[in-house]
């Protein structure tokens, strides 16, 4: 969504983080990381991928959608006058401002409450700390449906323990793209995966009495022109990729949905018809309320196309449509059919219950777990349960755990034991300051994070040495250490402006050589004015850019505001004016530099701490947004300088990498260890620690290709694919998205979809394929066996082949496809029969001509395999019409 988020308490800076962490006894550091092993110890995941909703036990939240309204809302609806109907269906300012989206007001006469909707793919946004739970694409990473219900419930809890009603997540619009800012909010390339767990995500939160809004329908895959880009899809591409997700939540019960700013056929999607009416209501037969992304809403059509919520405000849904439903431009016919679909989902999860909001006691924080689901009691409908921040820990890591994937580790560099557990250096910024979050919607302040600098020395034990270099400096250093000479000495590194006061600078550098520069304002109020000969350095980012930023970019280390400019400097001299205004309530800010002389002391520092350690962590990270895409897949800055001359140095170098989607490795070759932790949320320290020594077997797998380079994906060299051409972006890869695109141009990945190695090595063996009861699927079993000395964790994938019987209708089918998959946990030498269903409708196609799917019939290749790429197992099943 786009808005300027409402005011948020600071973000703990790196140095209050680290501070923090070293405040938390080294006991406790270890008790984590001990219970980080006992959790991959006590995960026995249930079966995953193609297995029936109606198989999975149901919840609380998964109560049958209701297909009339209730009498109550038939008599709320009767008594509401049209100001008041009309104020039901759009936002307002929260008179009590908790920090959150967005606030619709009530109507006290009835007894309506107000509805509060927050943030929250990855933890509750608002002014309260919440737990920082790692990113949607790290949970996706575990292939397992179970653990994600788990983290619906904590976003459940949490977000009615704040005092929400509506939860702005999940998201699951499918990553098409590499360059998508939003990537890490979501959750696959593959629409079965995103399908199986959104639809288990949306069971969590509901369950808690929460109201999920799964999000944004549709076609909403990037963040570049988001709002006026016009996206044109086949529509048999339209229903075999991007929709699966959004049929899969609608059947798990969905209370709302939130339609995209973009153009879907040349109309924007809050105003297409043939989206949220005749698809999202007629043939999938949903019947929650719509809400629009914020300011997505164009002319009051939008209600009749069938959109039922304005957000943020009420521009077309607000007084404008109370007259022109007296002037009978519009039926108020069409303003109830809205309001009742509100009120109806709001009693099916008690939000039109006043009490709702307080009195009595607060439910039991009990918590068990049950395979991988961390069960928390339910709340009653009536009243809002505490929040457990140690639950949400728990989870938290266990997450980080079960997503942690290792991509590299040759001679078996990790886990780290031996010398290598007792000389290490750590180098690189998020190395010291915990990677929490991505910016944006997805931005959370969690209670503590621990920096894996820390947890990795909590660890190694006193007996072990752990050094530390920056090597990156994501923060500049004062002007003074740059090598340009400033006339006059500035004074700029701790400037305290007083209320109603102006501190003014104007002086000149002068550089003795051309050089690039990075120039970084550090700030407390308004964001001071900085020009260099004659041009803003950093000027107003337009829309939501101004107002979102990465998670670690968007805060200097003591908590300040954080902006940064990359010039290239010629040498000379060169005009500099700093003008910052205290305001109400006076502010600090400095203004700091990067230069090649600062760059130069800090690359010896850290090759010099790499070359007297024994082994290297280098962590290495990728700051990413919603508001705006990456301009490529390299990781920014000079990091991959800095990898190259620390493995120089020291081949025995592990690289972490806090990155949202994919990234190229030119450096791959020269290191002993990858390991993709993404955005980890508040235990990502912990959790990388554990895995990094073995104390969890790194769980994950990639629900994402990686490519070699940015020549070659799916949307690398056709502007017509990615961003789009005059407007228009057409998705001319058709259903051949992610891995399939991949097979269907034979290119060969950096790293393909499911790849993800373990400490341990395993076997498949004893294909069979036979009928499943359901009508039209199959069942494929085979044995899995641990042939390694110590437990681990596997993620077998099947993947089927075309049909002939389409094929023969000209219907276009990928080469292979996910089918199913199942997350095991397995001991040394331990072998297993496993048995993963394979559902008719992932056999299945959609038909152009017909308007409908049909069953893949005729003798189907089926594959087992690590990967995508790695498939060992092979037979022919035939699939027959039932």
């Amino acid at each position: 969504m786009s808005h300027a988020p409402a005011p948020q308490q600071p973000e703990p800076s790196p140095g209050d983080r680290s501070a923090a962490s070293r405040r938390i006894p080294r006991r406790r550091l270890l008790r984590t990381l001990a219970g980080a092993a006992a959790l991959t110890a006590a995960s026995a995941p249930a079966p995953a991928g193609a297995a029936s909703p109606a198989a999975r036990p149901r919840g609380p939240g998964d109560l049958p959608a209701r297909t009339r309204a209730s009498e109550r809302v038939a008599e709320l609806l009767a008594r509401l006058t049209l100001d008041e109907k009309t104020a039901l269906l759009h936002g307002a300012t929260d008179p009590e401002n908790l920090g959150q989206a967005g606030y619709v007001p009530g109507v006290p006469r009835l007894g309506i409450p107000p509805l509060r909707l927050a943030d929250g793919p990855a933890g509750i946004r608002a002014h309260a700390h919440a737990t920082a739970l790692p990113a949607p694409v790290m949970l996706a990473a575990a292939f397992d449906p179970g653990l994600a219900r788990a983290y619906g419930r904590v976003l459940g809890r949490e977000g009615r323990a704040l005092g929400q009603d509506v939860l702005l997540a999940p998201m699951v619009n499918l990553i098409r793209t590499p360059y998508g800012g939003r990537n890490f909010e979501t959750f696959s390339e593959d629409p079965l995966l995103c399908a199986d767990l959104v639809a288990e995500e949306i069971r969590g939160i509901q369950a808690e009495g929460l109201i999920a809004t799964v999000k944004h329908l549709a076609l909403n895959n990037q963040e570049r022109d988001r709002t006026t880009v016009d996206v044109r899809a086949g529509e048999q591409t339209l229903h075999e990729t991007e929709l699966r997700g959004f049929e899969a939540a609608v059947a798990a019960g969905a209370g709302s949905v939130m339609a995209a700013y973009n153009k879907v056929d040349g109309v924007h999607a809050t105003e297409n018809r043939a989206l949220l009416t005749d698809l999202l209501r007629g043939r999938w037969g949903f019947d929650g309320w719509v809400t629009s992304d914020w300011e997505a809403v164009h002319t009051a059509g939008a209600l009749t196309a069938g959109c039922d919520l304005e957000m943020p405000g009420g521009e077309h849904f607000g007084a404008s449509l109370a007259d022109a439903v007296r002037e009978g431009r519009i039926d108020e016919a069409d303003v109830d059919t809205a309001v009742r679909r509100l009120l109806t989902v709001r009693e099916r999860f008690g939000a039109l219950d006043p009490e709702r909001d307080g009195g009595g006691p607060a439910p039991g924080a009990a918590e068990t777990e049950a395979g991988t689901e961390t069960r928390i009691a339910t709340a009653t409908a009536t009243t809002r349960p505490a929040r457990d921040a140690a639950a949400g820990a728990r989870l938290a890591l266990r997450v980080a755990l079960a997503g942690a994937t290792l991509l590299r580790n040759e001679n078996r560099a990790l886990p780290l034991t031996g010398p290598a557990a007792r000389s290490l250096a750590v180098i690189g910024p998020t190395g010291r300051v915990p990677f929490v979050s991505g910016g944006g919607s997805a931005h959370v302040v969690p209670d503590t994070a621990v920096s894996p600098l820390d947890a990795l020395r909590a660890r190694a034990g006193d007996g072990a040495t752990v050094t530390y270099a920056l090597g990156e400096d994501p923060y500049g250093k004062p002007l003074t250490a740059t090598g340009a000479g400033f006339r006059p000495a500035p004074d700029l590194d701790a400037v305290r402006v007083a209320a109603g006061g102006t501190h003014h600078y104007e002086g000149t550098l002068t550089t003795t050589a051309d050089g690039d520069w990075s120039f970084f304002v550090h700030y407390s109020g308004t964001r001071p004015t900085v020009t260099l000969d004659g041009s803003e350095l950093f000027p107003t980012r337009e829309g939501v850019g101004e107002f979102f930023n990465g998670g670690l970019g968007g805060n200097a280390a003591d908590g300040l505001g954080l902006r940064r400019a990359e010039r290239r400097l010629a040498a000379g001299t060169h005009h500099l004016t700093v003008t910052a205004d205290g305001g109400t309530d006076g502010q600090l800010f400095r203004l700091r530099a990067a230069d090649p002389v600062t760059r130069a002391a800090d690359l010896a520092e850290a090759t010099a701490a790499a070359r007297a350690a024994h082994s290297v962590v280098l962590f290495a990270y990728e700051d990413a947004t919603e508001g705006r895409d990456r301009t490529g897949l390299a990781l920014p800055g000079r990091q991959e300088a800095l990898i190259e001359a620390v493995t120089a140095a020291n081949p025995r170098t592990t690289v972490v990498l806090n990155t949202s989607s994919a990234v190229t490795m030119p450096w791959l070759a020269d290191t002993a260890a990858v390991l993709q932790m993404y955005y980890p949320g508040q235990e990502g320290g912990p959790a990388t620690a554990a895995v990094l020594f073995g104390d969890a077997d790194p769980g994950g797998r990639l629900t994402q290709t990686f490519p070699r380079s940015d020549d070659a994906h799916p949307t690398a060299g056709d502007p017509a694919r990615y961003p789009g051409k005059d407007g228009v972006e057409r998705y001319g890869e058709g259903v051949h998205v992610g891995y399939r695109w991949y097979d269907a141009e034979d290119v060969t990945p950096l790293f393909p979809f499911g790849h993800g190695l373990s400490y341990t090595t395993f076997r498949y063996e004893g294909l069979a394929v036979a009928p499943a009861p359901e009508p039209g699927g199959l069942r494929v079993s085979f044995t899995v066996v641990n042939t390694g000395t110590r437990a681990g964790t596997d993620v077998p994938q099947v993947y089927v082949g075309p049909s002939p019987d389409l094929a023969g209708l000209g219907i276009d089918q990928p080469r292979r496809l996910l089918a199913g998959y199942q997350r095991l946990r397995l001991a040394p030498g331990e072998r297993r029969r496993i048995t993963v269903p394979l559902a008719a409708r992932t056999l299945s196609s959609w038909d152009e001509v017909r308007h409908r799917w049909t069953l893949g019939t005729g003798a189907r290749q089926v594959a087992v395999g690590a990967s995508a790429r790695d498939l060992v197992l092979r037979a022919r099943a035939v699939v027959r019409t039932p």
